[in-house]
């Protein structure tokens, strides 16, 4: 990932803090299959080696698995908030109108190789932990428990489980810490004032650039 020296993010409680609140992960690996991408949903244990690990599963039908199996690199990209920033919002347009658009946003990159695995006990750990994270906060959660054992072990036999230590870690802010505060504060108003949920999110990340 490109990633100039203003928009680095080394902090690790905050990547963490980032893979947390990212809900669906972008896999990618290369390998016998070729360039091969999933999206998947991905658990994050902070405390197992030097920058955590990450676990997830794949559709056994899908052919990804394979690679990562046979010991391909993966790459693990997570996804924040993302906003279009409007050449009008800097106060520099006026004074010399040297500015043009640009794309503010942020994101995390992950590197390792997998283990695979495809037991039904640890399987079973792997989902139900899964459903709990999403599910937590609902008035009637929904647990893997609720469905019948014959059911569940038949979906159980449909996928392959991963855990995937973490050996490298990037994480990019791009939020205009290039620009002149002035020129930051106008991007926070303009996207502050958006109707768009997402530019909300950004500019409040703005007030905040851990």
């Amino acid at each position: 990932m490109y990633c100039p020296a203003a928009f680095r993010q080394n902090d690790l409680p905050s990547l963490h803090a980032q893979i947390q609140a990212s809900g669906l992960a972008i896999v990618t690996s290369t390998g016998a299959q070729g360039l091969q991408a999933s999206h998947l949903p991905l658990l994050l244990e902070p405390g197992e080696g030097e920058f955590g690990t990450l676990y997830g599963h794949f559709a056994r039908a899908n052919p990804h698995w394979r690679d990562l199996a046979d010991g391909a690199e993966a790459l693990v990209v997570f996804n924040g908030p993302d906003a279009y920033v409007h050449p009008g919002w800097y106060p520099a347009k006026a004074e010399h109108g040297k500015v043009v658009p640009t794309w503010n946003y942020i994101a995390v990159h992950a590197w390792g190789q997998a283990e695979v695995f495809d037991e039904p006990e640890r399987l079973l750990e792997l989902v139900s932990r899964l459903s709990e994270r999403h599910e937590r906060g609902r008035a009637q959660p929904w647990a893997v428990s609720d469905a019948p054992r014959d059911y569940i072990d038949s979906m159980l036999r449909a996928i392959v489980g991963f855990a995937l230590p973490i050996r490298r870690i990037e994480g990019k802010w791009k939020l205009s810490q290039n620009r002149s505060a002035s020129d930051q504060a106008g991007v926070r108003t303009g996207l502050a004032t958006s109707n768009n949920p997402r530019d909300q999110e950004l500019a409040a990340r703005m007030n905040h650039t851990d």
